[in-house]
């Protein structure tokens, strides 16, 4: 029955099995700083999508607080690039004008 534990085959994939264990345990205990890091270096991580009918009403709240936060910065940036192009616009006539 120990014979085939002498079996190179058998060892490396008991090592393999092993270390796949350790490095699996490694990145889900560091999960958020193994991500971050790979998205800093251009890799893409899908991040999980929170199931909102488990969540507490407060952690709901704080997430409602930040898509609008998110919302209103958004709307803040389409006004001012609208605003700059209307300025860009209404520039180039009198430009012309003068020229």
């Amino acid at each position: 029955m120990v014979a085939w534990l002498n079996n190179p085959m058998t060892k490396g994939i008991l090592i393999g099995v092993g270390v796949s264990a350790v490095a699996f345990y490694a990145y889900k205990k560091n999960e958020a700083k193994v991500d971050s890091f790979m998205r800093n270096h251009g890799i893409n991580v899908k991040t999980p999508t929170p199931d909102f009918k488990t969540m507490s009403v407060d952690d709901l709240m704080r997430t409602k607080e930040n898509i609008e936060d998110l919302i209103a910065e958004k709307e803040m940036q389409e006004q001012s690039v609208t605003v700059d192009a209307a300025e860009v616009a209404a520039a180039k006539p009198v430009d012309a004008v003068e020229a």
